[in-house]
């Protein structure tokens, strides 16, 4: 018997710019609940859900105050327990997120150690400086800057891989460990199927020795990435909690992994599955810092790369932290639905567990660029402090920082065309809406059998129906430029995927246009068997 999570597709929910119920311009709860049924018929199996614990919201959720509280502006535990009861019903399954790198310095854990108060001091990482105003190492800030902050009442500096309202968890000290274990069986007991662990393979910090190299963010990583400490902490965490429930998920968010742990990470069942960053990288350039130029093959390179590498890939295009795909990686213009339906029928086809972010199956955009200083992200200012220090025209800084900045990507959901699009009844919500056409949103696009959300419908059935999509084995195709096509086999069943991720025709080689079998599914004018339109696709079965 298969895992769920092996044959059903995950759908994550920003709450926060779901569905408001209450007019208050933020998502909820109850919101969330009011669209399950949508949910269920668009085909998903699981529904991720960004951070809903108690929390100051200065890192908006992923700075938690309480791991045992549901932040109000969602609703209550009892609505929690409302939305794992309505779920169930619909044949649905939650994963919460766990962070559990660091804490809010609005814990009381952290209140207490900063009181001295035994045994909390020891949950957090702090030590004296090298002296006088000179913290204990020369690490910095994920999110730039130096990775200490110093509290003069106990003349200590405390460590924060992220933000300094972000402390980190001391994961040497066991009592951590057994709060974390203790927080995974309350929700597993409640009938959470499982969690997204973010930035899951930097909790454990080797040693707090200085960091080579002059990188703006993260020196020092070599200390904390992924190290033998991380491999055994996930490991227990599986022997005393994940193993003794059923069918459960753990998905990690693992910064800068490469094939080795990766492989490990499986093998050892310390993660089901990970979230790689590789293929997020092939539009940057200066190492991430600025964005560069798209190229098709490049994506393809490292998408087979870690199908052909990893037994099971957690797969995905977008996210609350990654820009919308379509703008990025396809046509906002002219192409937008035909690029939304073939990065969709490469996300829902590769080997793995697709992730689909909320709106995604619409084609959503990103909400228009803006004044930098207005955003809320606290990422977004950080890394402007940074950008400050580079010399660069005007234009391009304004351009850099809303590349940065995680509010765009972040915009409300979009259920119909009116004013608000159906997320709430509230004269603002939190944050501004996409760039739309008053076409692609829910309503709308569920009348038109040939909008995005159709044709993931169609996908997600697809893939339900075909045992190659869910279990088989991945095989590339030889081909070059936008043209993916590859494989995917189980036993004695095959189905062939081609898709052109770009906006000009693409001539198949020979022994790809001579190939018969049924045809699945397609997208965009057939013109001549030989070539596929500006973001085609044809998805065969092979005798």
């Amino acid at each position: 018997m298969q895992p769920l999570w092996k044959t059903g597709a995950v759908y994550q929910i920003y709450p926060r710019s779901f569905c408001d119920s209450n007019g208050d311009g933020v998502g909820d709860i109850p919101g969330i609940i009011s669209k399950l049924d949508y949910l269920a018929d668009l085909g998903v199996k699981i529904l991720w859900l960004s951070p809903i614990y108690k929390s100051p919201n200065f890192d908006m959720g992923y700075d938690i105050a309480d791991y045992y509280q549901i932040n109000e502006e969602y609703g209550t535990m009892e609505d929690f327990d409302s939305l794992l009861l309505e779920a169930k019903k619909r044949g649905l399954k939650i994963v919460m997120d766990l962070v559990v790198n660091h804490t809010s310095d609005q814990h009381p854990w952290f209140q207490k150690a900063l009181k001295g108060e035994e045994p909390y001091h020891d949950y957090y990482i702090f030590r004296k400086g090298k002296k006088k105003d000179v913290p204990p190492n020369n690490w910095t800030s994920m999110f730039t800057g130096p990775a200490w902050e110093y509290v003069p009442e106990r003349d200590e500096w405390y460590l924060h891989l992220y933000d300094k309202a972000q402390p980190d968890l001391n994961w040497h000290n066991p009592k951590v460990l057994e709060e974390v274990e203790n927080i995974i069986r309350f929700y597993m007991d409640k009938g959470v199927y499982g969690f997204r662990c973010d930035v899951i393979n930097q909790i454990y910090k080797e040693t707090l020795e200085d960091g080579k190299g002059i990188a703006p963010s993260g020196r020092g990583s070599e200390h904390y990435l992924m190290k033998e400490g991380n491999h055994q902490i996930l490991r227990k965490l599986y022997d005393d909690v994940f193993s003794h429930y059923e069918d459960h998920l753990v998905v990690g968010e693992t910064i800068n992994v490469d094939i080795p742990n990766g492989q490990r990470f499986l093998a050892n069942n310390e993660l089901d599955m990970f979230f790689s960053f590789a293929h997020m990288n092939v539009d940057k350039a200066l190492g991430g810092l600025l964005p560069g130029k798209f190229k098709p093959e490049k994506l393809k390179d490292v998408l087979y790369q870690y199908q052909k590498e990893i037994p099971w890939n957690a797969l995905y295009f977008e996210n609350h932290d990654q820009p919308r795909s379509v703008p990025r990686f396809g046509d906002e213009g002219k192409y937008r639905d035909a690029s939304a339906k073939a990065l969709a029928t490469i996300l829902l086809t590769l080997k793995g567990t697709p992730f689909i972010y909320q709106g995604q199956e619409l084609g959503m955009l990103n909400a228009p660029d803006k004044d930098p200083s207005t955003s809320l992200d606290c990422c977004a200012h950080s890394i402007g402090k940074l950008i400050a220090k580079i010399p660069m025209t005007k234009k391009m800084r304004f351009k850099v920082l809303n590349s940065f900045d995680r509010d765009r990507c972040r915009a409300p959901m979009s259920f119909d065309g009116s004013e608000n699009r159906g997320f709430t009844n509230a004269d603002k919500p939190w944050l501004p809406h996409a760039k739309d056409d008053g076409k692609h949103n829910v309503l709308e696009e569920t009348k038109d059998p040939n909008s995005v959300l159709n044709f993931y419908k169609k996908l997600l059935k697809l893939r339900q129906n075909h045992d190659e999509f869910t279990l088989g084995e991945f095989e590339p195709c030889p081909t070059k430029g936008a043209l993916f096509a590859y494989r995917r086999y189980h036993g004695m069943s095959s189905v062939l995927v081609l898709v052109n991720l770009s906006d000009k025709p693409v001539k198949l080689p020979d022994y790809l246009s001579k190939i018969g079998g049924a045809l699945l599914l397609s997208e965009g004018d057939i013109v001549d068997r030989g070539t596929l339109p500006p973001y085609g696709v044809r998805i065969h079965q092979l005798s």
